[in-house]
């Protein structure tokens, strides 16, 4: 049997930045992108529909137009931050029959995911036990 090669779509980069967004418009922040962002409790979620970029800016949960940014385990704290985007994806037609991963960049307070750019499939790796 010959060589596979390892495709890293499913490894999480924890210490580079990343935005996954998720089937059906949910956002995930890994803790690197959460911090650029100094981890803040909301953020706005922005279209700039003529260079397709996503804008997150940090934002007080008591804004009218903030998302809860929360932790994907409530009970730990731990994992990445998650954000509601389906209504936003949603409503600015974004393709989200696929999950895909992108290196976000800063402009100024804005974490920007340039949707321009094609993002790397994501392949979840909850069914992985079940493909042994």
């Amino acid at each position: 049997m010959g060589f596979e090669v390892f495709e890293k779509k499913s490894a999480p980069l924890a210490k580079v930045p990343n935005v996954t967004i998720q089937r059906r418009g949910l956002l995930s922040l890994n803790r690197a992108a959460y911090a650029l962002l100094n981890d803040p409790e909301a953020v706005l979620l922005m279209w700039d529909a003529d260079r397709k970029i996503i804008g997150l800016k940090a934002a007080s949960i008591e804004e009218p137009n903030a998302y809860p940014a929360r932790p994907q385990s409530a009970k730990t704290g731990k994992g990445p931050i998650m954000v509601a985007g389906t209504l936003f994806t949603q409503y600015y037609k974004i393709d989200t029959t696929e999950s895909r991963r992108w290196i976000p960049s800063l402009e100024g307070d804005i974490l920007c995911i340039d949707l321009s750019k094609d993002g790397q499939k994501v392949a979840s790796n909850r069914n992985a036990a079940s493909n042994d």
